[in-house]
């Protein structure tokens, strides 16, 4: 009996190409929910349509004019920013110090600053709400932009600590060598090669604090509330139809972040 060969990759190249659409199913299938926000949010109705009956803006109006939408807006921005700046110049320093230096502790130090990543955010939320309760802080902006900051120092080591490991330690310690003290060595040697880490860091810390809304409904107040803690409250107490507005806004402006944050690594890899 003569035994049946396969044809060689024939079944290969029908794995890879079947293989291929299975992604994409699944980016579809977790897209289509925002997708089907985006003309809901162009409807006239005071109600959730879908398709809409008639194209209309006053959603994005009524988003834009009513002042408890536009004031929670501005205090994510505020918030979102402070943090940033505040997280940048603090992981850049540790980022650089755990990537170059050896010193005993680093892994557990290394750890340490991870940590907010490995926690559940319903634990650190409660943690720091009974932590800035005791400090009296709660409801403040500060609260809000020390707990942030907290949050998004991990995503900004990770990004410059990759950021590190392209660079050539001889650059710096030829530059030592020459006579440079290490904080020149820092300013002139490693930063310029490492900026465009620091941006990708610092955007992602940007996006990351302004939609977070775990630990902000722990510590926001009603002067200080944040625009996803407005958002899932009134998802909560009131179905607003503004909320497919905003939906639609925060979407585009995440995409273009993404899409910031991707040509900013281009050259990045260039080093």
């Amino acid at each position: 009996m003569t035994p049946v060969v396969a044809e060689p990759g024939r079944g290969g190249s029908l794995v890879a190409r079947t293989g291929g659409l299975v992604p994409w199913i699944g980016y579809l299938f977790l897209l289509l929910p925002s997708l089907i926000v985006i003309p809901v949010s162009f409807s006239g109705s005071q109600e959730f349509q879908f398709p809409p009956r008639e194209l209309s803006l006053s959603l994005y109006r009524q988003f834009f004019t009513e002042q408890a939408w536009w004031g929670a807006t501005i205090q994510s921005f505020k918030v979102a920013a402070l943090t940033t700046i505040f997280s940048t110049a603090i992981a850049v320093p540790a980022a650089y110090a755990l990537t170059r230096a050896e010193f005993p502790g680093k892994r557990a130090l290394n750890v340490l600053v991870l940590s907010p990543i490995l926690v559940p955010v319903i634990v650190l939320g409660l943690g720091l709400y009974l932590n800035f309760a005791w400090l009296g802080i709660v409801g403040s902006t500060a609260s809000l932009v020390i707990a942030h900051t907290v949050l998004v120092v991990p995503f900004i080591v990770v990004s410059v600590s990759s950021g590190l490991r392209q660079i050539d330690p001889a650059l710096e310690t030829v530059a030592l060598l020459m006579g440079a003290s290490r904080v020149r060595v820092l300013r002139s040697v490693v930063l310029p090669q490492i900026r465009p880490a620091i941006a990708v860091g610092a955007l992602f810390a940007f996006l990351i604090s302004f939609d977070e809304v775990v630990v902000a409904y722990f510590l926001a107040g009603p002067t200080t509330m944040t625009l996803p803690v407005k958002m899932y409250s009134a998802i909560r107490w009131e179905v607003s139809p503004v909320l497919a507005a905003i939906s639609t806004l925060l979407t585009f402006a995440s995409l273009i972040v993404c899409l910031a944050m991707l040509m900013l690594q281009k050259p990045e890899q260039k080093i």
